[in-house]
């Protein structure tokens, strides 16, 4: 076991960059949001400046990728808000089988977002269109929550193994670290590719 364990660290560089990809997707995104929300606003004072009819549920469905996706990310970090005032009163063994049982719950819950996210953007989603935009389906409109199924498992297969890791007592040779220094990177100095 602790082999198959040390052998699946190999696999640190592809999360590194399945993560940076989703953080730029994120930071598009938001760019996106930002430019045409000034668009709308500046078209309301300005009377020269077209307000694009499209613009309000656009918005709305970037925000909906960003928020899933982030939520995704943050997976990754370990940053989710989740109740730790007893930990420091139970044994260490006891928290860290815990966060693996919490982990394998969110993994379902992933699981659960992929099928049935799935199953409502080709059937609800495919059906409709937007009301400002008919020739675009609403399946995208519904595509945000299996996208970010298929992103909470990928990266929560990976707190899986570093609850594992800690569970059978093998040297986590920096993984937190690694984890930290990755959302140290991209979120408070902004540099992407360090």
């Amino acid at each position: 076991m602790k082999s198959f364990l040390i052998k699946m660290r190999a696999a640190r560089p592809v999360y590194d960059f399945v993560y940076k990809v989703f953080m730029l997707i994120c930071k598009l995104l938001l760019v996106a949001d930002i430019l045409i929300t000034s668009w709308i606003v500046l078209a309301r004072f300005v009377k020269v400046i077209p307000a694009p009819y499209w613009g309000e549920e656009l918005i709305l469905t970037l925000m909906a990728y960003m928020a899933v996706l982030s939520a995704a990310l943050a997976i990754r970090r370990n940053a989710h808000i989740r109740m730790t005032s007893f930990d420091r009163y139970m044994p260490e063994k006891m928290v860290d089988i815990l966060d693996l049982i919490s982990d394998v719950v969110v993994l379902g819950l992933a699981i659960i977002m992929l099928v049935i996210g799935w199953s409502y953007a080709i059937g609800i989603g495919a059906k409709a269109t937007y009301i400002s935009m008919p020739w675009l389906s609403k399946f995208w409109n519904y595509f945000p929550i299996p996208l970010a199924g298929i992103a909470m498992i990928f990266f929560e297969v990976e707190r899986i193994f570093i609850d594992i890791e800690r569970i059978c007592g093998i040297d986590d040779n920096g993984v937190e670290d690694v984890v930290r220094a990755t959302n140290s990177a991209d979120t408070y100095s902004g540099k992407e590719d360090e």
